[in-house]
């Protein structure tokens, strides 16, 4: 089907499914003569990301974005750095991370760990 008649089966205008098309949004399927066709794939595709957006109140611009720093891992990192330096993520611990804390823990007397200095008794 044509722009029009899938605009209207969607309840929405065909511009705002080309602006969904120019995000990013549908499948890439043109046919010979550039004219879209849109069949049951295209539908639901478009359906999929309007209860998306509604699921979780983002804009089709940030659902297209999210899809952008899914398959862009550059665009990935730079997302993942700003979440750091805001407080919105936390870095990631690494497992010389973890055994330098057990360390200082048991250094300290933590959990399972006695005092620096501080022999076992029984011992002479």
């Amino acid at each position: 089907m044509r722009i029009t008649e899938a605009a209207r089966r969607l309840g929405m205008s065909p511009r705002m499914l080309r602006y969904r098309e120019a995000l990013g949004l549908l499948p890439p399927i043109r046919n010979q003569g550039a004219h879209r066709r849109f069949g049951p794939e295209e539908l639901a595709a478009v359906a999929q990301s309007l209860d998306l957006e509604r699921r979780f109140d983002v804009s089709p611009a940030e659902l297209a974005f999210a899809l952008r720093v899914l398959s862009e891992p550059a665009v990935a990192q730079a997302v993942r750095d700003l979440g750091l330096r805001i407080g919105r993520l936390q870095a990631p611990r690494r497992a010389l991370d973890f055994e330098k804390e057990k360390a200082l823990r048991l250094l300290q007397g933590g959990p399972g760990g006695r005092p620096q200095g501080q022999r076992p008794q029984g011992r002479p």
